[in-house]
């Protein structure tokens, strides 16, 4: 069931007693230190506002609705500096015994701040920033996705999940998360353009060591948003299947030098009746030239083959 809490429609004033323009209204999990929940701006819980809600210039609070149990909200002023906050704050209400709409939502079945979606479009979508590796600040930030102070939930978030190798935060990371969103500084989102999605090497198991191959882009197989892999890979030898290769085998011709014929002779001549004997002998030389293997032409010219999947192409984002 849809409920909500004082707050709404009421108006707000710092500690000097001025309209509290442009404070931040963060509605958190009753319990934890910082895990968003969402507010509506219908009764049917089903168009959710921005986290934190923005006050107008006189300082009051949109309309919010909020599912049933119990929240806690803290309240800031533009520049992030708390005013308040508030646990267990119970959700006011019809409830199930009374008339009304349908049944209460389950907060764990909407989406949160750092959630992350894809869609197979293009552009911005409200309440959402595109994971592209650019930058998310507060309004004086110069932040390239968006500078905007709605997005102080989902700095701090990455902040706190991603270390700075992965979502670094201009100038150097100080003491935490919302100090350096206070302090005007950026933090990089995680860059997914032109990448498929796959598990952690262990994912609560042991490493199954299915990665072993993959060129690691940045962090490691089982460190979360980190990047493997590539789009075109370049063969090398190792690659190649053992094969034979062909040709052929040219001899060298073999020549005779001229001059080269030396040998001894003798002969016995007697008288009439007598015995005859003739003996001879020579030798030469030759030299034969180098010989020489003419190979066939194998392979290609190393160009990089693609090994991208066949994929359907979108955007990813992620919740502010």
């Amino acid at each position: 069931m849809a409920g909500s809490i004082s707050l709404s429609l009421s108006q707000q004033f710092d500690r000097n007693g001025s309209p509290l323009s442009g404070g931040l209204l963060y509605f958190i999990q009753a319990s934890t230190v910082a895990t968003p929940q969402n507010a509506y701006q219908d009764v049917g819980l089903t168009i959710p506002h921005p986290n934190p809600i923005t006050l107008d210039a006189a300082g009051r609070i949109p309309p919010f609705y909020l599912a049933d149990g119990s929240i806690k909200v803290r309240l800031t002023d533009a520049n992030g500096v708390e005013q308040v906050v508030a646990d267990n704050l119970l959700v006011v209400g019809p409830s199930s015994g009374g008339g009304g709409g349908g049944g209460g939502v389950d907060p764990t079945t909407v989406f949160q701040t750092g959630d992350v979606m894809w869609l197979d479009v293009q552009g911005t979508r409200s309440g959402w920033v595109r994971e592209n590796g650019r930058t998310l600040g507060n309004a004086t930030s110069g932040a390239t996705e968006r500078a905007n102070s709605d997005v102080q939930a989902l700095f701090v978030w990455l902040w706190g999940k991603y270390s700075d190798t992965l979502c670094p935060v201009s100038t150097g990371r100080g003491g935490d998360g919302l100090s350096d969103f206070n302090a005007g500084k950026t933090i990089q989102l995680l860059d997914k353009r032109g990448n498929s999605i796959g598990g952690l090497d262990d994912m609560g198991n042991s490493a199954a060591g299915l990665y072993a191959s993959a060129p690691v882009v940045s962090g490691g197989v089982t460190t979360p948003g980190s990047v493997v892999g590539g789009n075109t890979s370049t063969l090398v030898t190792g690659n190649l299947p053992p094969y034979t290769p062909s040709g052929s085998i040219t001899d060298g011709p073999i020549a005779f030098p001229a001059g080269t014929l030396a040998g001894t002779s003798s002969a016995n001549f007697g008288g009439e009746g007598s015995g005859q004997a003739i003996r001879s002998s020579a030798s030469m030389s030759a030299t034969q030239s180098g010989t020489t293997f003419t190979g066939t032409p194998q392979g290609g010219t190393s160009t990089p083959v693609s090994v991208a999947q066949r994929t359907s192409l979108g955007t990813f984002y992620r919740k502010l």
